[in-house]
């Protein structure tokens, strides 16, 4: 399941790509460009942050697993959007798996170089 429904989000992100604004969310959001996108990635990164607040308050999590959902959700239209998918960031991870965090951080300064 946990690449699947990431192969399945990003088939479906790459068909509204066709459709009308008019009847599709994800449609009007390509339609409006990559600042209405950033502009809700950024709408839900803040609220996630406040879900987690909260869940550390109440210990009550549903709600930080829901705006996590929004998140990647828009994080994958942007993906999309930009003409990559859910499935790079999975490779990504995939090629991130074993490495030390600051290992990894580390390549990425020699890289940038």
């Amino acid at each position: 399941m946990k690449n699947d429904i990431l192969s399945q989000l990003d088939a479906v992100l790459e068909a509204r790509k066709s459709e009308s604004p008019d009847t599709s969310y994800v449609a009007s959001l390509y339609a409006k460009g990559i600042d209405k996108i950033l502009k809700k990635v950024g709408e839900e990164a803040t609220e996630t942050v406040m879900a987690a607040k909260d869940a550390e308050h109440t210990g009550k999590t549903d709600n930080l697993v829901y705006e996590v959902a929004d998140l990647w959700f828009h994080t994958l239209i942007l993906l999309s959007q930009q003409g990559r998918s859910g499935d790079d960031v999975m490779q990504e991870l995939q090629r991130r798996f074993g490495l030390s965090g600051h290992d990894e951080k580390a390549s990425r300064s020699q890289n940038d170089s």
